[in-house]
């Protein structure tokens, strides 16, 4: 087969790219090394060009042909570009992170408005008493306003933000019309909560009905058995009898 050697030459140009491993000081294979921002990208998206590599060289030998190079080249190409694409895991997990604190540090910030905290004041308390991702983000914020920002812009700004992003609408709205901080933020926070409460009923909802399918397939072969055969065959001796 032609295509062969081409298949050997690029699996030994993924191995030699792929991760090498670290080493320590006698030259021995170390432990495994503390996460970084490489190891958070997961394996697919970290990997993505030895992936793009095999599955060029994977389609350059099933294709064949005067077709081989050109499909093996966009092989390698989608693949690179997919993996490329994927979100990494600490992102996500960043991610969800703050979307799940969110309607805690909305409901902390309503508490602390409401007993006469000025914003900056209020931000840097719920920064204190809830640390996270959510916390983290709004460090900046509280420290801006400390520092005499305007306020209309540095709503703006969190209000870009995509999960930070209804308080910072919510409070560049109450800036804009003039209304009571307060009440926008404590509307924002029932909102939130109702919407956290709707998203915790759906997944024990959704707990429930992925339970039932294992359950179903177990329990169906011994209906079968135990139930429907027994009848069949009484069924049918009785009507050849």
């Amino acid at each position: 087969m032609a295509e062969l050697p081409l298949l050997v030459l690029l699996v030994a140009a993924a191995l030699l790219l792929g991760p090498p491993r670290r080493h320590g000081r006698s030259g021995e294979l170390a432990g495994p090394a503390p996460p970084s921002r490489a190891e958070d990208d997961g394996l697919l998206r970290r990997g993505r060009f030895l992936w793009a590599l095999l599955a060029g060289g994977g389609t350059t030998v099933l294709v064949g042909g005067p077709l081989a190079v050109p499909a093996g080249v966009a092989a390698a190409v989608v693949v690179v570009t997919t993996a490329g694409r994927l979100e990494p895991r600490a992102s996500r997990l960043r991610r969800e992170e703050v979307r799940r604190d969110l309607p805690h540090v909305v409901t902390l910030l309503a508490a602390a408005l409401r007993a006469g905290q000025a914003p900056a004041e209020a931000i840097e308390l719920v920064c204190r008493s809830l640390p996270g991702a959510a916390s983290a983000r709004l460090t900046g914020v509280a420290a801006r306003l400390r520092l005499g920002g305007d306020a209309a812009a540095t709503w703006a700004r969190l209000a870009d933000d995509p999960e930070l992003g209804p308080l910072g609408r919510a409070l560049a709205r109450a800036h804009r019309t003039g209304a009571p901080v307060v009440a926008a933020v404590e509307g924002l926070a029932d909102e939130l909560g109702a919407r956290a409460r709707a998203e915790v009923e759906d997944r024990a909802r959704a707990v429930g009905v992925r339970a039932a399918v294992p359950l179903g397939v177990c329990l169906l072969p011994s209906f079968l058995l135990l139930g429907i055969v027994p009848l069949a065959v009484s069924l049918a001796s009785s009507i050849v009898g």
